[in-house]
Formats: C-alpha cells, sequence, structure tokens
C-alpha cells in the first residue's frame, strides 16, 4: 500500500485520532493509528476500547491497503516537516516508510488484521444540532464531573433528551452543573446515558464554536457524534445516575444579585488565605451587602466586601471557594443571582439573565 499527501492534509485528521490513543498501554496495537488507503481516500481510526475516534482524507492515485503504525512518533514526524511539504507513505512487511524531500523514516508496523474496532451497534436516538451549542452545554457542566470517584457512573456527564430539548448535567456529590438547550425536535424520546470523563474531554477538544452541523446517535451502550468528515464513537457508562432534580433546591427565599466579575475577584482573593485542604470562605448578608472572610490554621484572615442587590434577613453560610470561583468563570453574563434559604440549604446559583444553566453548591460547616 502507498500514497502520496501534503503535511498539512495529513496532520489534523492524524491529531485528531491521536487523542484516543493512549500513550501507555499494556496492549501494544493500542498504541498504533489504523491507517486504511483507498484510491481517493484515506482513513484513520485511533482506540481505546472506551473511545474511537476516525477521521479521513482525500487523497489521489493511492494504492489499496490496511496498516497499523505508532500513533505518536506518526504525529511526531509529520508535524515536523516543513508546511505544504509532501507526504509519500509506503507500507511493506513489517515496515512503513514516509518520505519527504531528503528525509526518511521507517516505522515498525502491527497487522491491521488484529486492530480492535467497536463493534456494529444501532442507534435509537438520533439528533441534529451545532457543533457551538452541544461545546456551549458541556463547556457549562463539565467542570462538576467526578475525577475517579468510587461511585463510578458520577466520572462521566449525564445527557438526557426529551422532547425538542437536550440537557448535560455533572456532579461530583459535592456540587451539580445542568446546562440545556432547545433544538427543534419535537419527537425526541426521553433518555438517559452518561458519557465517562475520557469521551467529554475529548469531545471538548474536537468541538469548536462553529455552526457546522452535528449528528448525534444514541445507542443501549454507545454514543456516536459525526461532524466535518469525522467520527466520535464512546461506550456509556453503566450506572445509573442520581436524580439530579431532587438536588436542585426550592423554596429559597432569600435572593442575592451581584456583579459577576466584582464577585469573582473577591473570591479570588478571599480564596489566597482560605484553609488549603478544605478552602471554606464564609458568606455574610445583610442588606444591600456581601461580606466574604476566610482563614486559615496559621490564624491569617482576609476580608471582602461588596456590594449586592439583596433586601432579606441576614444571613452566614459557608462554601467551598474553588466551586464558586468555577461556577462564576463559567457563567457569561455580567450579573449572577444567588438563591439561598438557610445555612444548611444548598446555594443555587445561575446567570441572571440566563436561566438555561443552574448550579447547585453544597454549603460548609466553617
Amino acid at each position: 500500500m502507498k500514497f502520496t499527501i501534503s503535511r498539512d492534509a495529513f496532520l489534523k485528521p492524524l491529531q485528531i485520532v491521536s487523542g484516543a490513543v493512549e500513550r501507555r498501554n499494556t496492549i501494544p496495537i493500542l498504541s498504533n493509528v489504523l491507517i486504511q488507503v483507498s484510491p481517493e481516500a484515506i482513513r484513520l481510526t485511533g482506540t481505546d476500547l472506551e473511545v474511537e475516534l476516525v477521521s479521513s482524507c482525500v487523497i489521489e492515485g493511492g494504492s489499496e491497503g490496511q496498516v497499523t503504525v505508532p500513533a505518536k512518533k506518526l504525529v511526531d514526524i509529520i508535524r515536523s516537516l516543513p508546511e505544504h511539504a509532501q507526504v509519500s507513505f509506503s507500507a511493506e512487511g513489517d515496515k512503513a516508510t514516509i518520505r519527504s524531500g531528503r528525509s526518511r523514516f521507517t516505522l515498525a508496523t502491527l497487522s491491521a488484521d488484529d486492530y480492535p474496532n467497536i463493534e456494529d451497534w444501532d442507534s435509537d436516538i438520533q439528533l441534529i444540532t451545532t457543533q457551538a451549542v452541544l461545546k456551549d452545554l458541556m463547556d457549562r457542566t463539565h467542570f462538576s464531573m467526578a475525577n475517579q470517584d468510587v461511585r463510578y457512573y458520577l466520572n462521566g456527564m449525564l445527557f438526557e433528551t426529551e422532547a425538542n430539548t437536550l440537557r448535560t448535567v455533572a456532579t461530583d456529590g459535592h456540587r451539580l452543573a445542568m446546562s440545556q438547550c432547545e433544538i427543534g425536535q419535537p419527537q425526541l424520546a426521553a433518555r438517559q446515558v452518561i458519557v465517562p470523563r475520557k469521551g467529554v474531554m475529548e469531545l471538548l477538544r474536537l468541538l469548536n464554536d462553529s455552526d457546522d452541523e452535528v449528528k448525534v446517535s444514541i445507542g443501549t451502550n454507545h454514543i456516536r457524534i459525526e461532524t466535518n468528515g469525522m467520527s466520535f464513537t464512546s461506550k456509556l457508562v453503566d450506572g445509573r445516575f442520581p436524580d439530579y432534580r431532587r438536588v436542585l433546591p426550592s423554596g429559597g427565599d432569600k435572593t442575592v444579585i451581584a456583579d459577576r466579575d466584582l464577585m469573582k475577584q473577591a473570591c479570588m482573593r478571599a480564596a489566597i488565605l482560605s484553609n488549603e485542604k478544605y478552602r471554606g470562605v464564609r458568606l455574610q448578608l445583610s442588606s444591600g451587602e456581601m461580606t466574604l472572610t476566610a482563614n486559615n490554621p496559621e490564624q491569617e484572615t482576609a476580608e471582602e466586601v461588596i456590594e449586592v442587590d439583596y433586601q432579606g434577613d441576614s444571613l452566614e453560610i459557608g462554601f467551598n471557594v474553588s466551586y464558586l470561583i468555577e461556577v462564576l468563570n463559567t457563567i457569561q453574563g455580567d450579573q449572577v443571582k444567588l438563591t439561598l434559604s438557610n445555612p444548611d440549604a444548598s446555594g443555587l446559583l445561575e446567570d441572571n439573565a440566563d436561566d438555561s444553566a443552574l448550579y447547585v453548591v453544597m454549603p460548609m460547616r466553617l
């Protein structure tokens, strides 16, 4: 097999699929990328058995065949070549040869017949949206996913469909983020699936803020996202996500409207002297102002006072300041709305001008 392609046309799909390849793997072939050549195109595949990425690019006059080569080495070689260089790739026996100008590289190959692929599966639900919409939904919630929690179903993101709506939810048991949007498909069936953390992070890397169409297919054990000649497939987490609706606080009678940037800067300054382990900050509300205080075992204290729109009774409540900062970084509007009820109940944060995303933070005892 052989083909010729420009360095720039080859590099982009190669970088896309190499994201799924694990650097350290007990199965040698999983460190490789599968290259399949037809006369008109090459198809590249990378997988770690949980996530599979496929991308293709057009060529002229390739000779058919398939082979697997080490993904990282191939990416490094192609990336290091001069822009607009022509690359000739050929494979014979157990070696692949890459030529460009006066450069020549020989890589060890493994048989393409041994390369694992995610088995064929049927999708129950299909929906069409744009890259920008899907990326925004995930951007607003991914920071609340758990990382290596024993409750494995929290180490991922819930994708929920129901008539006309696509929703993403993430929680680590201490805070929860939910975002939703209408996608103009009133016949959409109700379904909940959990996409694993690695799949979520790969998708965030691949998607951009364009209006390019994205097709989402959801099956019993897999989710597939197709856009711009690229196909992303991930196994789903086999577990039941907590009923997030029960976590959403209701009946909060104390509403605070604050300047988002002002509150974020105050939280960041207070965080400097918070306890490094627990990251606690105390919020004290009184008419027209919010006082943030933090202290640490060295008896050092920080105090920040900001003006807010609040007319209720005085209230004192503790939060993990890192959680507050992450929410304030994610909210895009100028004002943030904080709804509270008592010192032992979770706080609800949202963009004052946009109710499509909600953030719940559990209180801390300080």
